[in-house]
């Protein structure tokens, strides 16, 4: 369906022009003839817009705000290469006093833009470097350590970081940081000021990565005192929380309530099959490889976390509904991701937070109360069927990528059948 503006209105004098057909591509039509220094590449700019999975009515969007942008460019008397963010701005803000500004113009323009640059048409803008503070670049080199030296997860890293540069800030402000100078006793009056105003969870995170920070200033040499030992402790019981798994039946509901006739449900499908069969992070499922898959030898690889990957069987289940997606619901797209976006862009997911926000939404439109809304519940309950049907922990474990044994003993306390006859009587009551 081509896609025509008829009569076309000046944006700049409000006027009628007369109607005539300008063929951008097959698809859009416009009744002004290109013009300006972007002229030329309008036309492959709408189709990588069409390829990237937006609709007729979007590209067109795009593809007028383009021509207006060239046109605007050309009365201007701006030329290429020297088209810049800057000059966006002013056309917005010009044609602002105009007509009236759709939403997701700028972000059209700015995907124009990127599009120009990627092509090499003009140059890429280089960003006005940010002068670092002294807590920021001495917070740089612990996150580089993290990362490269310790090999932590993406997101322990994030989770430290702003832990200890709230403490490098509490301690130096914007001046050096003297880590000579530290003592134990500030240490110990950080935590306490901050405890106050964390949650149990929050408040053993901040003390580890204030552990993990202090013997990294003493491996650096920064310090010659092991403060991490002043580290005071959270006061904790050992295993107190029970796992929160989603019980079998209402993991057979949720996937029988997905509609496999469309693109989206046999995606959410084979994304809910992978985390009630396999146990997967949501992090795992989102960055899954089509190359992570060896369907000669039915297994897959995950990389789990401190980048440690594993290789787990793949159940033909999972395997039909990943193929199933695979053949009759993945878009085109040049990424090797196996699950991507429903929505233009298509792309594959930028971070975990997709698979929970996918198992949110089914849930809701299933009518499911589960214990939780997010995607580690299914792993949880995995544990707690493995453990139930005879499972060691150790099997356990490395079904789930654990690093410790530690990590795999909660899943005890789930089994109360088998801790029934082990609890003692309550003093003064009858057996």
């Amino acid at each position: 369906m081509r896609h025509s503006l008829a009569p076309f209105i000046n944006p700049y004098c409000g006027e009628k022009e007369p109607t005539m057909k300008y063929i951008v591509n097959n698809q859009i039509v416009l009744s002004k003839p290109l013009e300006g220094p972007l002229a030329a590449h309008i036309a492959s700019f709408a189709q990588s817009a069409s390829d990237q999975g937006y609709g007729v009515d979007a590209v067109y969007r795009r593809v007028l705000l383009a021509s207006c942008f060239s046109r605007w460019l050309e009365q201007k008397a701006v030329q290429l290469p020297g088209v810049s963010s800057s000059h966006v701005a002013s056309f917005l803000q010009d044609r602002a006093r105009r007509i009236r500004l759709a939403r997701g113009d700028s972000a059209a323009l700015k995907q124009f833009l990127a599009f120009l640059h990627q092509r090499g048409i003009i140059p890429a803008e280089k960003a006005q470097p940010c002068q670092p503070t002294p807590v920021s670049e001495y917070a740089q080199g612990f996150e580089r350590h993290l990362r490269d030296g310790r090999a932590l997860a993406d997101a322990t890293i994030v989770n430290y970081l702003p832990f200890v540069r709230n403490f490098l800030t509490d301690c130096f402000g914007d001046g050096p940081v003297t880590l000579p100078c530290l003592c134990a006793d500030e240490v110990v009056k950080f935590i306490q000021r901050q405890v106050p105003r964390l949650n149990q969870k929050r408040a053993k995170l901040l003390t580890t990565a204030l552990r993990s920070f202090l013997k990294y200033a003493l491996y650096q040499g920064d310090i010659t005192l092991d403060l991490a030992a002043a580290v005071p402790s959270v006061a904790n019981w050992t295993m107190t929380s029970i796992p929160r798994a989603i019980p079998d039946d209402q993991v057979r509901q949720l996937l029988a309530s997905i509609d496999r006739n469309t693109s989206i449900g046999r995606r959410d499908y084979a994304i809910l099959l992978i985390l009630a069969r396999l146990g997967l992070r949501s992090s795992e499922v989102a960055f899954l490889n089509l190359d992570d898959i060896d369907w000669k030898k039915g297994c897959l690889s995950v990389c789990g976390k401190s980048h440690r990957r594993i290789e787990l069987p793949l159940p033909k289940e999972v395997g039909e509904a990943i193929v199933a997606y695979l053949q009759n619901g993945r878009p085109r797209c040049t990424s090797r991701r196996v699950f991507l976006r429903g929505k233009a862009p298509i792309r594959g997911f930028i971070s975990n937070a997709a698979i929970g926000s996918i198992v949110q939404h089914t849930l809701k439109r299933a009518g499911i109360i589960a214990p939780t809304n997010g995607a580690h519940q299914f792993r949880h309950a995995l544990a707690t069927q493995m453990l139930r049907h005879g499972a060691s922990l150790t099997e356990i474990g490395e079904i789930l990528g654990h690093r410790s044994p530690e990590t795999t003993k909660i899943y005890i306390k789930v089994d109360l059948q088998a801790l029934r006859p082990l609890a003692l009587p309550w003093p003064g009551v009858k057996q």
